[in-house]
């Protein structure tokens, strides 16, 4: 790894037929944070988990925001080529084939930018309570890539007509979506924990 590269945990594979996962911590989160849940979610995986290198009062995030839900979408460009350097790195050093994406909040905003700006560093993501990283998004191609969307109907970050706008820009760019709005909030439920254990499993059975 370079040296500016992300503090990271990495945990190899138990099971050779689960694409690997990149784990993606909210704000005020680590490294650590996410291996628990990439654990239950697909048991075996190769876990890369990195910590975001932005600073927000002391808590580390993946790009910089100028308030809340509102992003500087320069630094959110310049980071998300960054961590998709970082994943590049990644698969070269550990052996790991492009990675899905499990990112909460903070990342999976920075999950959706990557697959907006860097659609090769991906394979598919999960993304827990995202919201439209860039206002004015390039035209990715991203045909066929499985992305799962899941939403809280009582989000006080997120508001139902954003995460429904990404699902939209995500599907327009070929992705294919699933997207899902669960009778929560912000924080994650038993069903997010399900519902990402299903989905990647159809994954990872169709590409066996």
């Amino acid at each position: 790894m370079t040296e500016s590269s992300f503090i990271h945990r990495f945990e190899p594979a138990r099971d050779a037929g689960s694409p690997p996962l990149l784990l993606l911590h909210g704000t005020g989160g680590d490294e650590n944070d996410l291996l628990g849940l990439g654990k239950m979610i697909s048991p075996g995986a190769a876990l890369l988990s990195p910590r975001g290198r932005v600073l927000e009062h002391g808590m580390p995030r993946f790009f910089r925001r100028l308030a809340e839900g509102v992003f500087d979408e320069d630094d959110v460009r310049r980071r998300a080529h960054e961590l998709g350097d970082f994943v590049a790195e990644a698969q070269k050093q550990y052996g790991l084939a492009a990675p899905i994406a499990v990112g909460f909040s903070n990342g999976a905003n920075i999950a959706a930018a990557l697959l907006l700006l860097k659609p090769k560093a991906l394979a598919g993501a999960i993304l827990l309570r995202a919201m439209v990283p860039l206002s004015d998004p390039p035209n990715a191609d991203l045909a066929g890539k499985p992305v799962l969307l899941l939403s809280g109907q009582a989000d006080p970050i997120v508001p139902a007509s954003n995460s429904a706008r990404l699902a939209a820009l995500l599907s327009e760019a070929g992705a294919r979506v699933t997207h899902k709005v669960l009778p929560a909030g912000h924080q994650l439920s038993q069903a997010d924990l399900s519902l990402a254990r299903d989905w990647i499993g159809n994954v990872a059975a169709e590409a066996a």
